[in-house]
């Protein structure tokens, strides 16, 4: 899903080195030799990462070490220059008894790896190869927007015609995140296509799909979590009422949402650090402006980190959010964002004027459609005022 923020793309557990089996990562790339090196990045206590590294001799190298009983999530970084992991040229993976293996025929592990291993890494590059027609699709609209003149960004058709290619897109992609998690229902895998599907979808398509799965996935620690987090994806389903909260605004003092009672009220997780939020922000100021007078407005919470109020700041000045703004500083254990199940930015929830949610993730013309379905078509703002 282009232009989403996911607190993480591999939900399966960390590593609990209990002797439970021995994986070994071994591969070739290319026929690189010394200084080149090949680093494995995981994390070891579901905190702390560990990087451990080989030197290539004739392309090859070799991992091995003891896993628990559950898959983790592991990356495969290439250095040509041997100067340290980078996220340059990477390939994730994932740790589990058994052999990986990772060959590919020059440094592009990203594109090119070909993954062979134990059931999680098979299911893996089913999944991949589910995804690439989306990905080469969304590099086609990403190329063509890079290449639009100034002129092209500015015309109403075109734009048009790039949000509706977009929507289409994202559309797909939430097709074959729920066409995977039916046919692999025995799947770790499935567990991450739903935490993207979970972005777009409301508990009442949700919850069967969760259900779906085996026994031994949902019993799993990371099918756990999840099945702990579907209460709250539940209590901000559409039609639900708004949990309420309050939080610290700009200048220290507490805002509550109920605050906001008598008026439709867009709820919208973002942070200064995210570029998507930033990108999608022009959208948001169009419609305040647009829509402030009717009984309309926003709540901005923000997710940035410990110690980043100037930073939230600056942003909130840059952009012109001209309505009120709080957050709790905590990045993504922001309380709010919590009771929100928000594992993803942009979010917004739209409330009406008893704080029962009317709408969900809405964006661009998607957010414009639906206020104007309340209001009645706005006109535009007159700038020289």
């Amino acid at each position: 899903m282009k232009r989403i923020v996911l607190v993480v793309l591999a939900c399966l557990p960390a590593i609990v080195f209990a002797q439970d089996g021995k994986y070994t990562v071994k591969g070739t790339i290319g026929t690189y030799n010394a200084p080149s090196k090949v680093y494995l990045r995981y994390s070891s206590d579901g905190k702390t990462a560990t990087t451990d590294s080989t030197t290539l001799k004739n392309g090859a190298f070799e991992f091995s070490g003891k896993v628990g009983a559950l898959p983790s999530s592991a990356y495969l970084l290439f250095s040509e220059k041997g100067t340290g992991p980078a996220y340059t040229d990477y390939r994730m993976i994932y740790l589990e008894p058994g052999i990986i293996t990772v060959t590919s025929p020059a440094n592009d592990l990203r594109a090119n790896a070909i993954v062979k291993g134990p059931k999680t890494n098979t299911d893996n590059e089913k999944f991949q190869l589910a995804y690439k027609p989306i990905n080469d699709a969304q590099k086609i609209i990403d190329d063509k927007e890079k290449a639009a003149t100034p002129e092209q960004k500015n015309s109403p058709e075109w734009i048009k015609q790039d949000k509706l290619e977009q929507k289409e897109l994202d559309n797909r992609e939430i097709a074959m995140n729920k066409k995977f998690i039916q046919e692999n229902p025995d799947s770790y895998i499935s567990l991450n296509a739903l935490e993207n599907y979970a972005y777009s979808a409301d508990y009442v398509d949700i919850a069967p799909l969760f259900e779906g799965l085996t026994p031994a996935i949902k019993q799993s620690e990371s099918g756990k979590k999840f099945a702990e987090r579907l209460p709250k994806i539940k209590a901000v389903a559409l039609g639900a009422t708004a949990p309420e909260f309050a939080e610290a605004d700009t200048s220290g003092k507490v805002i509550s949402l109920s605050s906001f009672r008598g008026k439709y009220v867009l709820i919208d997780f973002w942070a200064s650090w995210c570029g998507p939020c930033r990108h999608e922000n022009p959208n948001v100021v169009k419609v305040f402006n647009r829509y402030k007078n009717q009984k309309f407005t926003i709540l901005g919470v923000s997710l940035d980190r410990p110690g980043a109020k100037e930073k939230w700041l600056k942003a909130i000045h840059t952009d012109g959010l001209a309505w009120t703004q709080v957050s709790d500083l905590q990045f993504w254990n922001s309380k709010a964002a919590g009771l929100y199940a928000v594992r993803g930015i942009p979010q917004n929830f739209l409330l009406d004027p008893n704080g029962k949610i009317i709408g969900k993730n809405l964006r661009g013309d998607d957010l414009e459609d639906k206020l104007a379905e309340i209001f009645g078509k706005a006109e535009e703002p007159d700038k020289s005022k």
